[in-house]
């Protein structure tokens, strides 16, 4: 790929915000709507099929039911994005649930902006837009990343500049692969959080362990515990050493590592006499730009 290109993290921000500036208004026919790149198209439904290579594999149909309730009453709000393919067909960019619920509404047109994006770019805009709208779970992330870095020689770093999180948690998604598959099972279903799931790695029967963890419901203390156990050869826990004499609460230690954990930052927090500060720290404009748009809910 070519070195001049953007970084994605705020360019999706744009390019999704010039889709709802550019709704046609109603009345327009197709024609009338499709005086440039950047303007809404009205495209057969039946013409516009899902990028095979999509980072998001699962998709709660109880949500697209709600959603598709929704486009019933109102419309598609938001236009997908789509790039053109032969034989006047389209592949989804963004946009892939709207699509799908869409198709359970019963719709056989949907507003859509046409753009001329490469294969990284697709797949690159694909993942920017799942991980801002939270849409991924760990797996799928991890997964997404180990694809662009094999086909399109993406380094962590730079990964981490395009879809503004840190570089370490770029590093910790990706570890979540060396699990074995039975435990990614269970966290992409939601049973074991990205912070039980590293707790896991290289832990002797990590399986047993896993399945263990997500039936009697463990915190990811709980389960670090259990782990430290398993690998002293199943010790009794009343054997492991006491804390020394001013370490830091092991539980503010731990809801550092899960917030870090959700917003791919780094987190501080320091507490003492009831009352303390969180810090989050971070490394580019897109990783502040990130903050911001969580912290005021995407109105920033």
């Amino acid at each position: 790929m070519s070195d001049a290109r953007r970084p994605l993290g705020r360019g999706l921000s744009a390019l999704l915000g010039e889709a709802n500036r550019d709704v046609p208004v109603r009345g327009k026919s197709d024609g009338d709507s499709s005086s440039g790149d950047r303007s809404i198209q009205l495209l057969p439904i039946a013409r516009v099929a899902p990028h095979p290579d999509q980072p998001r594999r699962h998709f709660d149909e109880s949500a697209l039911d709600e959603l598709a309730e929704s486009i019933r009453a109102r419309g598609v709000i938001q236009p997908i994005i789509v790039r053109a393919k032969p034989g006047e067909r389209y592949q989804i960019v963004a946009g892939e649930r709207r699509w799908r619920a869409a198709q359970k509404a019963q719709l056989h047109e949907i507003p859509a902006i046409v753009r001329d994006f490469s294969e990284g770019e697709t797949l690159e805009i694909a993942l920017v837009e799942n991980i801002q709208r939270e849409d991924l779970n760990p797996i799928e992330e991890a997964q997404a990343y180990r694809r662009l870095i094999a086909q399109f020689q993406h380094s962590q770093e730079g990964l981490a500049r395009i879809v503004g999180k840190s570089r370490s948690h770029v590093a910790n998604l990706m570890r979540l692969l060396d699990l074995p598959g039975e435990v990614q099972d269970l966290v992409m279903a939601g049973r074991l959080s990205m912070g039980h799931g590293r707790a896991l790695i290289g832990a002797p029967n990590s399986i047993a362990l896993a399945n263990d963890i997500a039936a009697k419901d463990l915190s990811v203390r709980e389960t670090e515990r259990l782990v430290r156990v398993a690998r002293d050869g199943g010790e009794s826990s009343r054997g492991e050493k006491a804390a020394p004499s001013g370490s830091r609460d092991p539980d503010l230690v731990a809801m550092e590592q899960h917030l870090s954990d959700l917003l791919g930052l780094k987190v501080g927090i320091s507490h003492e006499g009831g009352k303390g500060s969180l810090t989050l720290q971070y490394s580019s404009l897109e990783q502040l730009d990130m903050i911001c748009q969580k912290l005021t809910g995407g109105g920033f």
